[in-house]
């Protein structure tokens, strides 16, 4: 039985898309950290990490891209995962003021927290906060996180589905020391920075579209080490194993600082 690392407590959603990612049964192993759960795969205490990165509604998790520049685990596959948010507590809506959760949950509701004059608190994880709430032992509380972790702590649910957008998913990777091997639906992620001149970020882009390479997502990251320069991260259709794919990345190389590849991994669909 593979051992599946992710960030939170019982009942996070990031446990619920390793449940619905590998399907057969796991056995998943909470972690406090996004850090600490890559370690733990990284050294072999896990098989797998999962890693939320970014939100429909709320955009990129910035912390676990950071985590992707330095992680030296494979991308394996991903998975859109639907967020149904609970409003969790023990008294009824008109009574209360103060309502905790992770700093995405909070994002994804706003509407409602607006709508109903709530102080919104941020904490490390959504099914955390329902661990908040049992410790505080305080009537005007609520947390917002997903009806399992409601089940699990026993914590009554007052309203169900608060987030702004019904459309309302996260993406997640699924990352192991391990390469996955090559599918008739892949899609690969890169990492890379450019060197600070004029059109560099064109002769890259124009070598994608040379190679007739179809990118998904293009987004930037600042690096750490200088300000207002970028990381680029990118994803792609297609296997680093094709033959384009490996000619387009041949060619980018002397226009770029460093180049990461991620991995490969089947594509998934939302649904």
């Amino acid at each position: 039985m593979f051992k599946v690392a992710f960030q939170g407590e019982r009942g996070a959603y990031s446990e619920a898309a390793a449940i619905a990612f590998f399907k057969d049964p796991i056995q998943t192993v909470p972690y406090p950290t996004f850090h600490e759960a890559l370690e733990s795969t990284e050294a072999a205490r896990s098989d797998y990490t999962v890693l939320p990165v970014e939100n429909s509604l709320e955009g990129s998790v910035g912390e676990s891209y950071d985590l992707l520049l330095t992680t030296k685990l494979h991308v394996t596959g991903e998975i859109y995962h639907r967020i149904r948010h609970c409003l969790i507590g023990f008294d009824s809506l008109d009574k209360i003021d103060t309502v905790y959760s992770h700093p995405q949950a909070l994002g994804q509701c706003r509407r409602f927290i607006q709508a109903h004059h709530l102080k919104a608190i941020p904490t490390y994880d959504t099914a955390g906060s329902v661990k908040i709430l049992l410790e505080l032992k305080k009537d005007n509380i609520v947390c917002i996180a997903s009806r399992r972790a409601a089940e699990i702590y026993k914590v009554p649910i007052i309203k169900e589905g608060i987030e702004d957008n019904s459309n309302n998913y996260t993406r997640f990777l699924v990352l192991s020391n391990a390469k996955q091997d090559r599918t008739t639906k892949d899609k690969t992620s890169i990492i890379f920075s450019i060197k600070h001149v004029p059109g560099a970020l064109y002769s890259i882009l124009e070598k994608f579209h040379v190679n007739k390479i179809n990118l998904t997502k293009i987004e930037s990251r600042p690096t750490r080490a200088t300000p207002w320069e970028y990381n680029f991260y990118v994803d792609f259709e297609g296997s680093q194993s094709d033959k384009n794919i490996q000619d387009a990345l041949e060619k980018i190389k002397p226009n770029t600082l460093f180049l990461k590849i991620l991995g490969s991994y089947p594509r998934a669909e939302i649904g």
